[in-house]
């Protein structure tokens, strides 16, 4: 008997196609802001991933991709309540960022706050051209509690983030993409095609390679020089030696595999 999809809350939505998955987000009238409801929907999304899903293309509907914290849902919580509310963010954006297949986030609109949190917890974003990237959380009176410290100053720096916060100043699409917040900038209207395109290209990858990529590269850049070869042979001869690996080297020998072309 076959699984039933888990049940999501209705600012989330799937769609499959092949083999990957597109998830939205579907709260246009709140700009996409993100509350506990979504983030629980996101953890339950990826925690029960089928098998056959290789990739997932992450978007939003309406005019933006998410402007943030749902404000009007912040409760006034102690100390220990707070770290407890925050942590749970961290282990839901960490289950993406450290997840089983890589994560395509197509940005536009308004991209804020714990919508930068969430797009920076995934492995590649797709800008188009009406993006805008702000983190406004110094004029709030708050901090970023999504993970944004931690993984937002290894995508542009310290001294970026420091202005981003203590100023309010926002970046368009053209500066975010100059700084490291995208890999992609597209026109608009354009971006889910080219991330569906991206995912699907993802997808024919080897699942071992699409996961040490994942999980074993961001660790060995971190790492001292010495134990960052070391970890990174033992990957490579992880990767190389499963039966998959071996049938592609074969059929790149073989001239039966496509070579390198520009795009």
């Amino acid at each position: 008997m076959a699984k039933r999809p888990p049940k999501l809350p209705k600012s989330l939505k799937v769609e499959r196609r092949g083999a990957i998955a597109i998830l939205t987000l579907a709260r246009p009238e709140k700009r996409n802001a993100l509350n506990d409801t979504i983030v629980l929907g996101l953890e339950t999304f990826f925690a029960t991933l089928p098998a056959s899903v290789k990739a997932v293309v992450l978007h939003a509907e309406g005019k933006h991709f998410s402007a943030g914290l749902d404000l009007s849902e912040l409760k006034i919580l102690s100390t220990e309540e707070g770290v407890a509310h925050s942590r749970g963010w961290h282990r839901v954006f960490e289950q993406i960022e450290f997840g089983r297949v890589p994560v395509v986030t197509v940005m536009h609109g308004a991209v804020v706050g714990g919508g930068l949190e969430l797009a920076a917890a995934t492995h590649i974003r797709i800008a188009e051209r009406s993006t805008y990237y702000a983190l406004p959380e110094g004029s709030r009176g708050i901090f970023v509690g999504g993970g944004g410290s931690v993984r937002l100053p290894r995508l542009i720096g310290v001294t970026r983030m420091m202005d981003l916060m203590l100023t309010g100043r926002t970046y368009g699409a053209e500066e975010g993409q100059a700084v490291g917040l995208s890999h992609y900038l597209v026109e608009d209207g354009t971006g889910l095609a080219k991330g569906i395109e991206l995912a699907k290209r993802i997808a024919t990858n080897s699942s071992t390679t699409n996961f040490a990529i994942m999980h074993a590269l961001p660790r060995i850049a971190e790492q001292d020089r010495a134990s960052g070869y070391l970890m990174e042979s033992m990957t490579a001869a992880i990767a190389q030696g499963n039966e998959e690996a071996k049938n592609r080297i074969k059929a790149f020998l073989e001239k039966k595999a496509a070579k390198v072309e520009r795009n």
